[in-house]
């Protein structure tokens, strides 16, 4: 029989500060409510506990959908949640790609065994409407359009509602990935008219990874319901796992839910909605607007033109002759801070500084640039150095 080594103990983590592309700093709320006792989850007390929970989440999406509800698994599983329920084999799905994750979302279409027709824009740009016009015309037997409202990969928002209205205008579906905006930049899924949207429990929620909270629209709930096939996941297939989030006190088992995970995200939730969505919305512009003054005042500058930025996920060009993963292994092992790399094309070309969910504060904002401007510094990169966290402080006491 193989032996554990003897050395091996309880693990404790550094302590660290994250503003990477997440997970984000957890509120202590929210590690708090982790720790509460297991119940069972056919317990009444959990069941009365999830009916809170689509309520909060109907709030955070701010849709009246029934079909509201966390996926027990992390926001990959959300995005194949909502393909999988959707598309059937020879279907046709208008996929827009503007960075990373709408590659992700062309993975899933054609795994489903339907054909997927590209709406490619550069990365670091949004989705460019009239291309996707022009795709919807030339395929009207397109069934869904799917995008990504905030693409973490790049830092860019693309208009949700200009794409949802233009969706409608084919009779198509929509399915929007909101990863990165639930509870940092507006999202109202019933006024923009959006079918089906999934996220995550680790970014702006300042919750644990390991949730991917999802609803559905109407429109989009009978799609699920009169399929000619099966759906190909049994574990995220809708129809039965509605039979566990459904209506009332009696549930169908399903799954054992994580149901600390779940105390956890209800917590975040209940934070979201006594912050207010608004005042949330507005504490991630505040950061972002001081951070952005810092970072310009070092002579640094931003991927993503101001009109499209998330104020939640900050790409910033590498200066020219430094080395990207030494500046952020200098800033994890002398300041315990994590900042994000570029991926894909972007990969050695931008930092990805995440002010998301309860990371998103004033004392983050000035130690991101207070570290940074030190550790490039020191290396001799071609800065403006010690005036960041000054220019920072003037947008916070104006």
């Amino acid at each position: 029989m193989t032996k554990a080594s003897t050395s091996i103990g309880t693990f404790h983590p550094p302590q660290r500060t994250l503003m990477g592309p997440g997970p984000s700093d957890v509120n202590p709320r929210i590690l708090e409510a982790m720790s509460r006792p297991t119940i069972g989850h056919l317990d009444p007390a959990f069941i009365g506990m999830m009916d809170e929970m689509k309520t909060l989440l109907q709030y955070a999406f701010q849709t009246n959908n029934a079909l509201t509800m966390p996926v027990s698994a992390p926001g990959s599983a959300g995005m194949e949640t909502c393909f999988v329920n959707l598309l059937e084999p020879g279907d046709t799905a208008i996929v827009c790609q503007n960075g990373v994750f709408g590659g992700r979302m062309k993975e899933n279409v054609e795994r489903c065994g339907a054909t997927a027709i590209m709406v490619e824009d550069d990365w670091g740009k949004p989705v460019d409407i009239n291309k996707l016009e022009v795709a919807l015309k030339t395929h009207p037997e397109a069934k869904l359009v799917a995008f990504v409202h905030a693409e973490t990969s790049t830092g860019a928002q693309s208009d949700a509602r200009a794409i949802a209205q233009l969706a409608q205008q084919h009779d198509c579906l929509t399915i929007m990935d909101t990863v990165t905006s639930l509870g940092g930049t507006p999202i109202l899924m019933d006024e923009w008219g959006i079918d089906a949207i999934y996220s995550g429990s680790q970014k702006c929620l300042s919750c644990t990874p390991g949730l991917s909270p999802v609803s559905f629209s109407e429109k989009a709930a009978k799609v699920v319901r009169n399929r000619k096939t099966k759906v190909q996941s049994w574990f995220l297939d809708l129809n039965l796992v509605m039979g566990y989030w459904g209506e009332g006190a009696k549930r169908a088992y399903h799954h054992t839910a994580p149901i600390n995970a779940l105390y956890a995200l209800h917590e975040a939730l209940v934070l979201l909605r006594e912050e207010g969505l608004e005042n949330a919305w507005d504490r991630h512009r505040l950061h972002h607007n001081a951070l952005k003054a810092g970072i310009e005042a070092m002579g640094l500058q931003f991927v993503v033109d101001e009109a499209h930025r998330l104020p939640q996920l900050n790409s910033v060009a590498i200066p020219q002759g430094v080395d990207d993963a030494a500046v952020r292994s200098r800033l994890l092992k002398d300041y315990s801070l994590e900042i994000g790399a570029g991926l894909g094309v972007m990969a050695g070309k931008i930092w990805r500084i995440g002010l998301m969910g309860y990371a998103a504060n004033q004392k983050n904002v000035l130690l991101c640039l207070g570290a940074l401007d030190a550790v490039l510094t020191d290396m001799d990169a071609n800065i403006n150095s010690g005036v960041a966290v000054s220019a920072a402080n003037k947008i916070y006491h104006n």
